[in-house]
């Protein structure tokens, strides 16, 4: 199923100069993972504490991209210059699924806060059906059609239109409807990939 991560490879190729660099200063896989963390959870605080402010809003789409940056150079990092470890590989699960958490539930102030909750609970359960399939023999999951980068988007385009006041905050409530089916779409497609693999 296509999902919007099946374009990383290009990005990657633009982000290597910048990752030798980061490597040569002696930056580490581990420390990338962190700011991408702390950056998210600035920005989701940000909304949260803001009231859900247009501005809060409508930047979220540079904090999107500037942490999908973040999360190419840290798997670069990690493949391409040894940095490889345990620790490095969970870190870097737990960060993810915390980092939706704190930029997507400060959305229950735009519209629907229930079923904002349960999308979030559906793209942690997501990223666990591709995380697990290593247990019985598989490589990890990443299929759509609505993954990190496919959330990443869905949020940060519904939050510039709402903060710009482009868009009724109440589509955002009935676009999650879809976000839902995708999100169950995209486990049932993740659990069936390990199990074929």
């Amino acid at each position: 199923m296509a999902s919007i991560y099946d374009l990383k490879p290009r990005f990657q190729a633009l982000l290597r100069p910048i990752c030798a660099k980061l490597a040569e200063s002696g930056v580490t896989a581990n420390q990338i993972t962190g700011a991408a963390m702390v950056l998210s959870f600035a920005h989701g605080a940000w909304i949260w504490l803001s009231g859900a402010s247009g501005c809060s809003l409508a930047l979220l789409p540079l904090t999107l991209f500037a942490r999908m940056a973040l999360n190419a150079i840290d798997g670069m990092l990690a493949r391409e210059f040894d940095m490889k470890s345990r620790f490095g590989a969970l870190f870097n699960e737990l960060s993810d699924v915390l980092s939706d958490a704190a930029l997507y539930l400060p959305f229950m102030l735009v519209a629907a806060p229930g079923l904002v909750a349960v999308v979030v609970v559906l793209a942690v359960i997501v990223e666990i059906a591709g995380a697990i399939a290593p247990m019985i023999g598989a490589e990890r999951q990443y299929q759509g059609p609505f993954g990190k980068s496919d959330r990443a988007v869905f949020f940060g385009l519904f939050g510039f239109l709402i903060g710009v006041g482009v868009l009724p905050s109440e589509w955002f409530g009935w676009a999650l409807w879809l976000a839902l089916g995708l999100s169950v779409w995209t486990i049932r497609n993740r659990v069936y990939g390990g199990l074929d693999g």
